[in-house]
Formats: structure tokens, C-alpha cells, sequence
């Protein structure tokens, strides 16, 4: 009978706006809060019978998605590790349980933003407990070649609290201009010394002493020099001695002819290098190339060091981390020195909205979002880390009271309809008596 259809359909329909009501009331409750995924409640149509003689009310059912792939405004803060995504993507994470298994492929969660903090194990986690993953990067800074759609080779990131870190220095750059005139007969000036400071193994400075001594003629000029250095950390023992000659033609006056080596490391007129053996290892030492003038160079009256420049730092503590825009993570020290730690990935699949919602704004890969895969920030699809961010929640409060009231009204629409029917069925009782 079409007239008690019509109550069921009106039972549905209460029921229907009874879990329009709930979603609505999830998102004004998280409208503030970070990275949440607002949900929408959508209606669908039940057709049980639409024949020419009769009408059977078949009611509503209800479908609700979240809808993940939107993303909410991002909201600036004073801590380094609060990260967001500009653009498509998430944050992979996984749980403290996971981070302290030692796990090689640890079990993967999703966020969109977060606020991480090193916690007393070192482990950087946010406020909800989960601990960011990455890349691990080697002692060089260099991060491998891991596979992308797998959690193999992502590890938790950890930060050691006070540690210390330092380089040797390997390689020296050494240009400067030596006068001509004291390599011209009858002249009396003495060398010139130059100092340059490195670091050793242990990250203590040490000082190679490097002095250029003209050869003066009995007549004309002679444009060679001979270049002894000096190694601190040897007892200032010479570690290497080298003959530079300069050419004083009209087309190359001034630069590098030949150099002859004395003792030391051969120098290598293709690159302008030569090694030389401090009581750390070799450095390589890089004095230009023969007929070029951005190396050592003989000119004028004046003896100038343009530059000096080496690689290599002291030991730094720890002071700060810091995460790029390309997910590399930093160890910045008070040396003025950074290191590469930890790559973090960006995680996309192709259904974002498929992703199964779990607690703490944290999502998971399901059937419906199919497989992962991890990108470098700011390829592909991904988007570029934000540092200092987080992204706050996608729901319109405005939007949400306004579909509040609509639901008011259809909730209050059905329950009519059934006191309508209730009415109706009972006039028709009364018709017996």
C-alpha cells in the first residue's frame, strides 16, 4: 500500500538527515583543526516500484565521502619542523611501536601536515605520536637511489640531540699576484709568505705556510719564483716545493708558463693541481692553469693573495633542523655548517578520496586509492615541503550552518510526512465504526 510506503520512505528520509546532521556536526567541531578532511553526506534515490498503476515510495540512503584531495589554507609558525604540503601529496609516517621495531619496510601511514618535535629518543614525532619517515642520506650528503613504491629503505628520521660534526679539509685553492719586479736584476725584495688555515681529521686547525721566493739575475729578469710549503701539523716540515716560471710575452704576459716540481705531489698542467701530503692525508691544492690568469699570475709591483678558499670546517654542536622546500632535511651547526640528514618523500596515489581515514588526521592506502608511490617534493604530481607551516582545516563554517539549516528543515519535513500518514491511516480505522 502506497500510504505506509510513504511512512517508510519518510523513516529513511529521518534517518537519512539523522547522518547528514552527524557529518556536519564532525566538521564544525574540526574547523579548526589542522589538516582535518571535511566529510559530505550525499543523497541517493531508492526506486521500488514505478508502474503506471501504483506508486511505492522507496525512501533515501545516504553515501558519505571525505574528501581528502582538498586542501585546507596553510597557517605560518615559529617551529621549523611544522611541515605542510604546497600541492598534491602527503607526509609519510608511521607509528612509535613501528619506528622502535627497527622494521626495514615499516608499516605506512598518511598526513598531510604536522608538527613534529624530536622526542627523548631523538625520534621526530608529532603531537599525535606518529614519527616522520625519510631517505636516509650518507655521510657525504648524498642520498640513494631507493625504490619508490615500496617502504623499503625509509627510515625513522632521528635526530641526535648535541652532536657534533666536522670535515677535513681535502682540497685548497690558492690565486695571487706576485710582483715582477722582484724577480728583475738588482732587486732586493725578500719572499712572500702567505698562510692558509685548514683542518685536520680531528677537526683541530692547522696552518700550511706557503713562502714564494723570487730568483734575481745578474741581468734582465728571471719571472720564476720557487714556492715552498710548510705543514703546522708536521712540525713545519716542507711538504712540498715547486718552481713557478711566468711567461712575458705580449699575448699571455703576466700568467703561469711552466711549473716544475721539486718535491711533493707532480703538478698537472690539465687541471692546475698538484697533491700534497700533510700528517692528516693528501690535500689537493689548485694553483690555476698554465696561460690562464685566475690562478697565480706575476704582475706589476705589488704582491696581492686574491683568493684562498678551502673545504673542510671545525667541529660544530648541533643547534638546529631545518627541512627545504625539496624534503632534504638539515643539521644545522654553530659553526655556521649544515648536513644533509634525511630525504623526505612525498606520497601520491591515484585516488586520494579512496584513502581509508583513521584517527589523528592519518590515512592509509586501501583498493580504492590504489598503490602509492613516493615522489621527491615538488616532482611529478607532488607537491614542494612547506617548513615553518601547517594546513589548517578544509570546512567552511559558513557553508556548514547553512547546510545545517537546510537539514533542520528536511529532518523536519519527513517527521511531518509521518505524522501526516500517522493522520491518515488513522481516518481510515475510524471508517469502521
Amino acid at each position: 500500500m502506497s500510504i505506509s510506503s510513504s511512512m517508510n520512505a519518510s523513516v529513511a528520509g529521518l534517518s537519512a538527515n539523522a547522518v547528514q546532521l552527524a557529518s556536519i556536526s564532525d566538521n564544525i567541531a574540526n574547523s579548526s583543526t589542522y589538516g582535518y578532511k571535511r566529510v559530505e553526506t550525499d543523497f541517493n534515490a531508492m526506486i521500488i516500484d514505478e508502474s503506471a498503476a501504483t506508486y511505492s515510495a522507496g525512501g533515501v540512503s545516504t553515501a558519505n565521502l571525505r574528501l581528502i584531495d582538498e586542501r585546507g589554507p596553510l597557517v605560518t609558525s615559529s617551529n621549523a619542523t611544522d611541515l605542510a604540503i604546497l600541492g598534491g601529496g602527503m607526509l609519510p609516517i608511521t607509528t612509535m611501536e613501528q619506528a622502535l621495531s627497527g622494521d626495514p619496510s615499516p608499516e605506512l601511514h598518511l598526513t598531510t601536515t604536522g608538527a613534529f618535535y624530536p622526542d627523548r629518543n631523538g625520534y621526530l614525532t608529532n603531537t599525535s605520536g606518529y614519527v616522520l619517515l625519510g631517505w636516509p642520506a650518507t655521510e657525504d650528503g648524498a642520498v640513494g637511489n631507493f625504490p619508490r613504491d615500496t617502504t623499503v629503505g625509509l627510515e625513522p628520521i632521528k635526530i641526535v640531540a648535541n652532536q657534533l660534526s666536522g670535515s677535513p679539509t681535502t682540497a685548497v685553492e690558492l690565486a695571487a699576484n706576485l710582483p715582477a719586479t722582484s724577480t728583475a736584476a738588482g732587486s732586493t725584495a725578500g719572499p712572500e709568505i702567505v698562510t692558509i688555515e685548514y683542518f685536520d681529521n680531528m677537526g683541530k686547525p692547522e696552518r700550511l705556510t706557503i713562502t714564494f721566493s723570487p730568483t734575481v739575475p745578474v741581468a734582465g729578469s728571471s719571472n720564476e719564483w720557487t714556492m715552498v710549503i710548510t705543514d703546522s701539523a708536521s712540525g713545519n716540515a716542507v711538504v712540498g716545493q715547486y718552481e713557478l716560471n711566468f711567461d712575458d710575452s705580449r699575448a699571455s704576459g703576466g700568467t703561469l708558463l711552466s711549473v716544475t716540481t721539486v718535491t711533493g705531489g707532480p703538478y698537472d698542467p690539465s687541471t692546475g693541481k698538484f697533491e700534497i701530503s700533510v700528517e692528516g692525508g693528501p690535500i689537493e691544492v689548485d694553483i690555476g692553469l698554465p696561460g690562464q690568469s685566475d690562478g697565480m699570475t706575476q704582475w706589476s709591483d705589488e704582491f696581492t693573495p686574491v683568493q684562498m678558499n678551502k673545504n673542510g670546517f671545525a667541529i660544530g654542536i648541533l643547534r638546529s633542523v631545518e627541512v627545504d622546500a625539496d624534503g632534504l632535511v638539515y643539521a644545522v651547526f654553530d659553526n655556521g655548517q649544515s648536513k644533509i640528514l634525511y630525504q623526505v618523500p612525498v606520497v601520491d596515489v591515484p585516488n586520494p578520496n579512496g584513502l581509508k581515514a583513521g584517527m589523528n588526521q592519518t590515512f592509509s592506502v586501501s583498493l580504492e586509492s590504489g598503490p602509492f608511490f613516493l615522489w621527491d617534493a615538488g616532482d611529478g604530481p607532488a607537491g614542494e615541503l612547506k617548513a615553518y607551516a601547517r594546513e589548517g582545516s578544509t570546512v567552511d563554517v559558513a557553508a556548514e550552518l547553512t547546510q545545517l539549516i537546510q537539514t533542520q528543515r528536511a529532518y523536519s519535513s519527513n517527521a511531518k510526512v509521518i505524522q501526516t500518514v500517522d493522520e491518515m491511516l488513522q481516518e481510515t480505522t475510524n471508517l469502521k465504526r
